[in-house]
């Protein structure tokens, strides 16, 4: 029997932001299927989490080609939940994926070539059960093919229909202004941009975000909470449990050091004075930019996700926080 999804999904319109100059609207926190979608996952775990976010009025699901573990896992387990409990509600949900990392082997399998790009989209669809994907993403630029080509690719993609906007991730700012013009020429413009972004990474201040906001072009900050860092999963220093001390692939115990914590301690007492939790405060600060459209978040359990929307209850900063945050972080 497929999902009843919660009648009053939708019941927060605040909840959702206008992406870019586009007509799209995301909701302000996506859910990321990065982590904890793989085959070595609980596949019940796994449906819960993706309609309990439905059921909060989460509409976007991100996804990339070679997510999982196994690569390519993460879509076909999404494929599934969405074919059996919303294959009814499609047309309520945003889909996306990405192409470009290191995906299958021989000289086609990762990059920006057309070849790579356009058999990725198919493959993804495949694996999505999906005629189409709402946005699809070139995951990183190419610096051996033109960019005319990888714009071109992704052009094609919405011509064919098989997606309806597309997207960039990993772009600098340079790359991001180029690569909007020549897809504007094409007339398919640039819809969204995914970029890391989080306290303790900031790149995207040096330029990225200005151009966003000055090509209409909707931000998406990946890995807002710098993968758990900015929880109170590390106020004590790494738990048995976490990420960094069983899957150091992409949050290493040398990155933890003293000198982080205490910062993560003076921010997360700073979090408790605006009665949120570290995590919300995290979203809040990163959601504060007029560019950013929507924050994507990962989940390994519903109270996770609960807790991440909670951030949406207190958005504000007084100038005081922000230049708080600002001396914890410089310190």
């Amino acid at each position: 029997m497929s999902h009843q999804p919660a009648a009053n999904r939708y019941a927060n319109s605040a909840l959702y932001r206008r992406c870019g100059r586009s007509g799209l609207q995301l909701p302000q926190l996506s859910l990321g299927l990065w982590h904890n979608f793989g085959d070595i996952d609980d596949p019940a775990n796994r449906r819960t989490l993706i309609l309990r976010a439905f059921d909060l009025g989460i509409t976007h699901f991100d996804l990339a080609n070679n997510y999982g573990p196994p690569a390519g896992s993460a879509e076909i387990n999404f494929g599934r939940v969405l074919h059996a409990d919303l294959a009814a509600h499609r047309d309520e949900l945003i889909i996306t994926t990405k192409a470009g990392y290191y995906m299958w082997e021989g000289p086609y399998g990762e990059w920006g070539s057309r070849k790579n790009l356009l058999a990725s989209l198919d493959q993804s669809l495949k694996r999505l059960q999906l005629e189409y994907v709402d946005i699809f993403y070139s995951h990183r630029p190419d610096p051996h093919t033109p960019l005319e080509e990888t714009m071109g690719a992704l052009a094609h993609m919405v011509r064919s229909g098989k997606a309806l906007y597309v997207g960039l991730s990993n772009y600098n700012p340079e790359q991001t202004a180029r690569a909007a013009k020549l897809l504007r020429e094409l007339g398919t413009p640039c819809l969204i941009h995914q970029p890391k972004y989080h306290m303790f990474e900031r790149t995207v201040e040096n330029g990225l975000l200005e151009v966003l906001a000055l090509e209409g072009i909707g931000c998406i900050p990946f890995c807002p909470l710098a993968q758990g860092l900015l929880t109170n999963r590390y106020l004590a220093g790494i738990p048995a449990d976490s990420r960094a001390a069983h899957d150091p692939r992409f949050l290493k115990p040398e990155d933890i050091t003293e000198a982080k914590v205490l910062k993560i301690r003076a921010l997360d007492a700073l979090a408790q004075q605006r009665s949120q939790s570290l995590a919300q405060m995290a979203l809040a600060w990163v959601l504060r930019h007029p560019a950013v459209t929507t924050a994507l978040i990962g989940a390994s359990k519903v109270s996770q996700l609960e807790d991440n929307l909670g951030a949406l209850k207190n958005l504000a900063f007084a100038p005081g926080e922000l230049a708080a945050i600002d001396r914890i972080l410089q310190a």
